[in-house]
Parts: C-alpha cells; structure tokens; sequence
C-alpha cells in the first residue's frame, strides 16, 4: 500500500512541475480564468496542525452538538479524544501510516474527533455514505484495501454482510453506548481511554505530501472511484476559502461564537472540507443533523439562531418555494453558500424575498478538486455567478471540438488546475489519463462560460447533454425555467429516445402541495421560451426526484424507473 502511494506521489509532483511550467508560459493568456484572490503561500502543514492551530483560543467553546439530542464536545474535549482514538488505533490495533479506515456513519458530532484521530494515528481517511448497499460497500471497502472501519448500528448489518461476502474481517468501532454486536469495538473506550500509551505517536511521521483522504467520485468517467487527495491539497482548499475576502463567518471570540447548521454530509467533500474543516479554524459551532429532515432543520434554524449556512440547491428551493418556511425561519441568517449542483437566479431571488439581508452566494467545486474551486466574494451580489477561482487555481473553458480556450460568453468544456486538485485516481491509470491533459488540466466534465467580468457560471454537465437532432440541449436550462412555474416544487429533465430527431427532452415534476397541474400547461409554459430543438416532449409527475446527498440530480436512476 505505502510503495502503490508513493508512486502516485511521485507521479503528482511530476504533474505539479509540469503545471508550474505550464503557468509562465500562459499566465498572460486573457482567455485563461486566474483568481481575484490573493496567491497561496506556501506551507508544509499537515490537515491536523492547520485544523488545531487555534485551540488556544476557544478551547471551551462548543464544536459539535447533536440537533435532536443535544449531547456534543468542545474543542478541548474534541482534540483530547482524537489524541487517545489515534493512539488506541496504533497500539490496540497495530494500525500503520498509510493504512486506509473507512468511516460510514452520519453527521455526529464524533465525526471531527473520529476523522483527526485517524489522520494524527498517520492513517488515511475514506468517508463512505451510511446508506450504502451490501454490494456497494464491498466494492469501495475492497477498492480502497481498507484495514478498519468505525460505524454505528445502523449501518453495522450492511457492513458485516459486505465482509462476510469479501470473507474479511475487519476490526469494526461503533460509536453506539448501548449493547454492541458480535465483537465490535466501542468507540468510547478508545476516544475516552486515558491510560492508553500516546507516546507511540511520535513513531507517525507525516508531511504534507502525504495523502490524507481517500473519498469517491463518479468524475466523468462513469464508476466511482476513489480520489487521492494530499494533506496539502485539503490544507490549500481550506486556506483559499479562509482567505478574508472569501469567507463571511466570523471567527468565534470571548464573547461570539457563530453557529452553523451541519446539515451538509460529512462524508461528501463539501460538508467534510469546507464545512467541517475550514470552519473548526475559526471556532464555529456546528449543530449536526444527521439526516435532512424539514422539522428538524427548521428547528435548529430558530432554535440556534444560526447566522451562517452551507446548503445544496434542493435545501434552497425547499426554503424558498416550500409554504411552511416564513420569513421567521430565516430571520437569524447572515450568509449562505450554495454549492454541489447549479441554482438558477431565480431561485435565489424568491429566497431572499424572505429575508433581503442574507449574503447568497453560488460555489463550484469537485471532489477532485477537495469541495472547493470557485466562489464569488464575500460582498458578491451576481446570484446567476458561481464566482471566481480560488487563491493560485486556474479555470479554461475548452471548446469540445478542438480543445481551444474560448473567449468570453462562449460555452465549452471547464477545465482546472492549482495546488487544491487531487493526486489523482487511486489505482486507476486509465481513468486518469482520461481525466488529466499533458500539461496538468484537469477536465471537470461540466460545461460552461465566463463573461467579460471573469464570472464563471455552470450550464451543464457534458456527459448529461441531451442531443436532439445534432444539438446539444442542456437539462439544467430547462428545470430552471420549469421551477419558475408557481406549481413546481422540484423538477428534472433526461433526455428520452426519439425516432426522429435521436433524443428528445422529457420532464419529470414534482407539484406543489394540493397543486393539480395540466401537463400541456408546462409543456406550453417552458416550449414557448425555448427554440425548437430544446422543447419539452412529455411531462410525467413523480412524487420525488431522486438525487446524491450533494443534491445532485441522478439522472441515470430516473431513467432506469421511468424511462
């Protein structure tokens, strides 16, 4: 395993080199997207001694606190506990540098301790959805050689099954009190064990070239694979998005502490990096629901009075548009960034139609490039806009054709690089080579445009475009006009078989509560805005849309249930 990753170390510094010669010869490219925001400086910090650099300062204030039953940790409590945790991985378990844990479980507030405990015993962290399958369990489990895994009951059956078809076994730490199954581990009594010998942790030795995380992604190339993200390129994200003209939340003082809703998946790379991660360096409090639930989320919104929020589209559309969410939900609310899929503007505007002093602001990122790559500023009003690129990264739109940067308002490929991007693919040569161009691009997969401000916005996915005699037709243009109808609640288009024309565009929507809707009035609503070739063909209603925990529309699951 330490030989396989230094390899793919080895052949990221090479990337990385050929990515700083790449950069003296067309930093003056106008056609090339560089960032408003001030460079990097370099660091050789490890993940842990960015995350804990300020302790000092708030080492009684709250870090994480359950939203239904209110038990949680402060910072001090958080960081003695990981110390133990890692040092009861090394000795009880004879875990070594390099070696993979899986964690699968959902947003608890053990999830900070559980993460830099496994990164300060010198291993390296695979965060998995507790919603996996058997089969896809068995999959990632074996993908990533995974040597332990720390869960909770709720995932435990799904877990047990997928090893006992790998014939593994695995040591397994629960973080449940109650009665435990088989011969799991309790989380407690490695986090909470002070006897446990924590000398053994000066044998870890890790640097910043060292990988850290080991998350999925489908990228552009179908099947998840597993991205090889460096304790420098997680550190780099988390630095650009602390820059002062990027992040809005306020650092906590003696007398103030932010309060954030951790309602994002830790176990996706925007909600582990940029909500877990960026804002434990400026002391916020994070109130973790473990599962979106409206009641809930609601809830902690009034109860916390939180003032600041990350979200993905379908939360935004659910405050926006849902009748039970008043102006009093929202009252307490400062700022929100929305990532992880593309929001129309118009959405935004019937959000802050609630409260008009929230900041908004659009992101856009890939768990290839760590959850973070672009965002506007902190005082940013272009709702439309994803922003800019972060502090050294750089943005290409590349025409699909003859892979030329395009100029302004022209659509093509986006294309990225910079110190936040992943190592690459684990184990995975081909996908790679697919993903990386010769001079470090790496290609996103998503389509899109800037404008002669530099904004960047998102239009589509590539591999999503739907062809329709010979054009493409974006799905993205025509939900955003579809959740423009006063009748939608949520919507999303794929593109169907057509004898004529190849492929045609069929809706599937979600009405409004106690909305009885006319499919030729949709069809006539959205196909009198479009030219011919982006007309909706048919409508069916469904009483979901189905979607990743990133709020990413699965297009390919409406297909195989509907089409």
């Amino acid at each position: 395993m330490a030989s396989i990753l230094r390899r793919a170390l080895s052949q990221a510094i090479k990337k990385r080199n050929v990515y700083k010669t790449s950069f003296l010869q067309i930093s003056t490219d106008s056609k090339i997207l560089t960032s408003v925001f001030k460079d990097l400086e370099d660091s050789n910090h490890t993940i842990n001694e960015f995350v804990w650099q300020n302790l000092d300062r708030w080492p009684d204030k709250t870090l994480t606190e359950c939203a239904t039953t209110g038990h949680g940790y402060t910072y001090a409590q958080t960081h003695r506990m990981s110390i133990n945790f890692a040092a009861s991985l090394r000795t009880k378990l004879k875990l070594r540098n390099d070696d993979t844990v899986a964690i699968i479980l959902p947003n608890v507030p053990e999830y900070p301790c559980i993460s830099l405990g496994i990164l300060e015993a010198g291993c390296i962290i695979s965060m998995m959805n507790p919603a996996y399958s058997t089969h896809d369990l068995q999959r990632y489990l074996e993908m990533i050689k995974c040597k332990a895994i720390v869960s909770s009951k709720l995932s435990y059956p799904n877990i047990a099954e997928a090893l006992n078809s790998m014939q593994k076994k695995l040591p397994i730490i629960l973080i449940d009190n109650d009665e435990l199954p088989g011969t799991t581990i309790r989380f407690s009594e490695f986090a909470n064990d002070l006897n446990v010998d924590v000398d053994c942790l000066k044998a870890v030795k890790r640097s910043a070239k060292d990988v850290a995380l080991m998350p999925f992604s489908s990228g552009t190339t179908g099947f998840p694979k597993a991205v090889v993200c460096t304790h420098k390129s997680v550190v780099d994200l988390n630095k650009a998005i602390l820059d002062p003209n990027v992040i809005y939340v306020e650092e906590a003082t003696a007398n103030y502490q932010s309060v954030m809703p951790g309602v994002l998946p830790f176990f996706h790379i925007f909600g582990f990096n940029l909500l877990m991660m960026s804002l434990m360096c400026v002391g916020v409090k994070l109130v973790t629901i473990s599962q979106f639930k409206p009641e809930v989320f609601l809830e902690t919104l009034v109860r916390h009075r939180t003032q600041h929020m990350y979200a993905v589209p379908p939360m935004i559309i659910f405050l926006a548009k849902h009748p039970a969410v008043t102006p009093a939900h929202l009252q307490s609310l400062k700022s929100i960034v929305c990532g992880a899929a593309s929001l129309a503007k118009s959405d935004v505007e019937a959000l802050l139609k609630k409260n008009r002093n929230i900041k908004f602001r659009q992101g856009y990122g890939l768990t290839e490039t760590n959850g973070g790559l672009v965002i506007g500023r902190n005082d940013d009003t272009n709702y439309a806009s994803v922003g800019h690129p972060v502090g050294s990264c750089q943005i290409k739109i590349s025409d699909l054709k003859t892979q030329e940067a395009l100029g302004p308002g022209q659509e093509g490929e986006i294309l990225v690089r910079g110190p936040v991007l992943m190592s690459g693919y684990y184990e995975n040569e081909e996908a790679n080579k697919e993903v990386f161009t010769s001079d470090g691009w790496l290609k996103t997969g998503d389509i899109g445009k800037y404008d002669e401000n530099k904004y960047l916005y998102i239009t589509d996915r590539l591999k999503e475009l739907i062809k329709v005699k010979g054009f493409q037709v974006p799905p993205a243009e025509l939900e955003i006009i579809l959740r423009t109808h006063p009748k939608v609640l949520d919507c999303a288009i794929v593109g169907i078989k057509d004898p004529i024309s190849g492929e045609a565009p069929k809706a599937f929507v979600v009405p409004q509560a106690k909305q009885t809707i006319d499919p030729k009035e949709l069809l006539e609503y959205v196909n009198t805005q479009v030219v011919a070739f982006k007309k909706i063909k048919e409508v069916q209603f469904v009483t979901e849309i189905p979607k990743n925990p990133a709020g990413k529309v699965l297009r390919r699951i409406i297909k195989e249930k509907y089409c």
